[in-house]
């Protein structure tokens, strides 16, 4: 990594965790699909599925849709595989790299080198947006939300996925057990990366819990907001509908 860290990784803020996230990134780039499934033991694809059908594109299957933080464009090719979708997807990361490692899931999305704090698109040119395990990595989430409702057209879905934890007994001491030894173990030797995995299970403790994220949601002007817990509340559904921006 080429910047270094003042504190703990899950500390960082602003521009500090803009570096950082985008060096991880990078390094891990190239695993990163890997990794994924590995230590969602597959679970990861079926979230995915989930988040698409909770985008309701069916209403507009030839609009334009942005996924944004949209990394290796899982979630983006999930989007144009389904039958019947005709529309224009935009992936758009910041760390380009993993987005170039994407793009021969599916040719016809359009990968954009673009920050989710500022994003190179007109006010209300998209029909929805997703952002697949990314919303809590933005050095400002408030302003990253702000943004995608600017480039949202009035009425479209945002769809985040995003990991959560569990709150119910046993699965929560099991799971944490797991994300905080097991999961930065296997992520280190796989990814040869020393805090990208521990970075993880500290980011997504210091994310808001469900109703406190929704909350983030409407106070930026979201409506509709709501949520889904999938897989013991390991991962969470949110959604919302845009206004006039």
């Amino acid at each position: 990594m080429s910047s270094a860290l003042s504190g703990p990784p899950e500390r960082i803020t602003g521009g500090e965790k803009r570096s950082y996230v985008r060096d991880m990134f990078t390094a891990i780039a190239p695993r990163y699909d890997l990794l994924n499934h590995v230590l969602s033991l597959n679970i990861d694809k079926l979230w995915r599925r989930r988040a698409i059908r909770r985008l309701e594109w069916e209403a507009s299957p030839n609009g334009s849709y942005l996924d944004l933080c949209a990394g290796t464009l899982d979630l983006a090719a999930e989007l144009v595989s389904n039958p019947g979708f005709t529309g224009r997807v935009v992936g758009a990361d910041f760390v380009v790299p993993m987005l170039q490692l994407g793009r021969d899931k599916a040719a016809t999305i359009c990968p954009v080198g673009a920050d989710a704090l500022s994003l190179p698109f007109p006010t209300g040119c998209f029909d929805g947006c997703t952002v697949g395990f990314g919303i809590r990595n933005l050095a400002d989430i408030d302003a990253g939300l702000t943004e995608i409702a600017r480039v949202l057209k009035p009425g479209g879905r945002l769809i985040v996925l995003e990991f959560s934890t569990p709150t119910s007994w046993p699965t929560r001491p099991l799971y944490l057990f797991y994300f905080r030894h097991i999961l930065p173990l296997i992520g280190r030797v796989l990814s040869k990366h020393m805090t990208a995995y521990s970075y993880l299970p500290d980011s997504v403790a210091g994310f808001p819990d469900n109703c406190g994220f929704t909350r983030q949601m409407s106070e930026v002007g979201f409506g509709n907001v709501g949520f889904e817990q999938l897989t013991f509340g390991v991962a969470s559904l949110y959604w919302g509908v845009a206004g006039d921006y």
